[in-house]
């Protein structure tokens, strides 16, 4: 494992990435009494660009002959934007139920993209493969400290709109976010609550959480595609052991409702994994309450079909 990172990484990755990528609104909503962080704003849709560009940035004397990762869509979406503006060859390894919309978009940025399986861990093995076999970078979609740290700048960006913030909600999926989240908040406001959310039924945190130890999951189902993670990365299950104050889950059913609640009352576009911390954040909403948005890359056709649902 390696070391994990500390406020002057985050920091110093602020200031690599600057120009990169934007910084997105706080903003208060009064319908659902909460703050929401809207990283369904960040270029491609979604916080992936933060890490993407902390690590390529970072290691870039290692990328000359390109770069591959694994990715649900919006970490691939990610390296293949970063990928391109700094001029490298992208492959990006999805799942075989990725979402078209998500798909299309990596190939619009340029990069080359190969399918397998369903699982997170499946896609890594598959990326790590190509990366020996074709000699490329391998660009860690969250157990790495150059990704945490780039995603660490959402909570500094919180802090810093919101001194009297003192609950922050994080999705998780492999714990970048939730990791990067919780060092940049609770190593300079150790009194701000940071709560990792993970749905029902890929919930790899909660379940290693309760056990004291890494737990890996023999099956994950969840319509909240970016959050299928069977285990938590070591690096990300260290960091969040130690820094986050609670990991909570979420029912499917809470997932749709919070982003069609979104949608309506907030008018904000998530995708379901990006309404996770808001499906638990309502339960418990005040004023001093942040839930990350964390994508916006929503499937039209299921958004579509939500909305016509409503909230009965």
């Amino acid at each position: 494992m390696r070391e994990i990172p500390g406020l002057a990484d985050v920091l110093a990755a602020k200031e690599r990435i600057a120009g990169y990528v934007l910084r997105t609104p706080l903003v208060r909503c009064p319908a659902l009494g909460l703050w929401l962080k809207l990283e369904s704003l960040q270029v491609t849709g979604s916080f992936k660009a933060r890490g993407a560009f902390s690590h390529l940035l970072r290691q870039r004397g290692r990328c000359a002959q390109g770069v591959v990762t694994a990715s649900s869509g919006n970490h691939g979406q990610a390296v293949a934007y970063a990928a391109r503006a700094l001029g490298l060859r992208a492959v990006v390894v999805v799942p075989e139920d990725v979402v078209r919309a998500k798909e299309a978009a990596i190939v619009r940025l340029g990069a080359e993209v190969v399918r397998c399986g369903r699982t997170t861990a499946e896609r890594i093995a598959r990326a790590e493969e190509l990366a020996r076999a074709e000699g490329l970078h391998y660009v860690p979609p969250f157990d790495d400290p150059d990704v945490v740290a780039g995603q660490g700048t959402v909570g500094l960006e919180i802090l810093q709109d919101l001194p009297e913030v003192q609950e922050v909600c994080v999705p998780c999926g492999g714990g970048g976010l939730t990791c990067g989240v919780a060092l940049a908040v609770k190593l300079q406001r150790p009194d701000v609550r940071v709560v990792a959310v993970e749905p029902e039924g890929a919930a790899c945190f909660f379940a290693s959480w309760r056990a004291g130890r890494r737990v890996r999951l023999e099956r994950v189902e969840t319509v909240a595609d970016g959050l299928r993670a069977v285990e938590p990365g070591a690096l990300t299950w260290e960091c969040g052991r130690r820094h986050v104050d609670e990991f909570g889950t979420v029912a499917e059913e809470e997932i749709r409702r919070a982003t069609v609640r979104l949608a309506l009352e907030g008018k904000v576009v998530s995708e379901p994994s990006g309404a996770v911390a808001v499906a638990y954040a309502l339960r418990r909403a005040s004023a001093a309450t942040v839930a990350v948005v964390s994508g916006g890359n929503a499937d039209p056709n299921l958004l579509a079909d939500w909305l016509r649902q409503g909230l009965d």
